[in-house]
């Protein structure tokens, strides 16, 4: 396969970006926190995430879609807003992005065991059900303002950046608040652990997929 031209790699280049930021910023707060005595604290880890995908979304939103989650990505591809070949290296670059981040943090941070890595606080299952549904919610909000007469910059990014923020702050201290595979993939590849993570990888595939029909079923006949 081969990357078509210039403007794909800048593409590309704001997923990398777009997840690094994300990646480093929310996980480095967790990581903070639990080295500095609850210095950010829970609503503080919360707010990192919603704003740096907020700003992401604002830096990146017009070049890449800003999409900075391969679950995102793919529900895209579903709803024909990404082409097929374009969606390998979209998530490449996601997932590198992410795991760079983490490789970072673990040089910053070696003493740190889990590097941010979500894992349940109860049952797998009820994580996966949270995290599920928390990508349904996260994935209705990006299509709904990422099309028709509401496809602004802006109000893309302060809605997708707000319901980050709100899901992280009372699901967080259940199941991370992942909503991401990406995000989740990065810390436990680089901290070693791995075990719930499957968890983090088709919980939020299959709430945003299943976001879809739900959206077109939602949608005025004249959008």
């Amino acid at each position: 396969m081969i990357v078509a031209n210039k403007n794909d790699l800048k593409k590309y280049t704001a997923e990398f970006i777009g997840t690094f930021a994300l990646v480093f910023c929310g996980t480095a707060a967790i990581i903070v926190n639990e080295q500095m005595n609850g210095a950010v604290s829970h609503s503080g880890i919360a707010i990192v995430f919603g704003a740096i995908v907020t700003v992401m979304i604002l830096a990146f939103g017009d070049i890449s879609g800003a999409h900075f989650n391969p679950a995102v990505t793919i529900g895209f591809v579903f709803l024909n807003k990404l082409g097929k070949g374009k969606m390998f290296y979209y998530i490449l670059s996601q997932l590198s992005g992410a795991i760079f981040a983490s490789m970072i943090l673990r040089v910053l941070f070696p003493g740190n065991k889990l590097l941010g890595t979500t894992v349940p606080s109860g049952s797998p299952v009820q994580s996966f059900v949270l995290e599920f549904l928390l990508t349904f919610f996260l994935m209705l909000v990006i299509i709904k303002v990422s099309t028709g007469s509401k496809e602004k910059g802006m109000l893309a990014a302060f809605a997708v950046g707000f319901t980050v923020l709100l899901e992280a702050m009372f699901a967080g201290p259940v199941s991370g608040a992942s909503m991401n595979p990406a995000r989740s993939l990065a810390p436990a590849l680089i901290s070693g652990h791995l075990k719930y993570l499957w968890v983090y990888i088709f919980a939020p595939l299959s709430g945003a997929l299943f976001a879809l029909p739900v959206c077109k079923f939602t949608s005025l006949s004249n959008q």
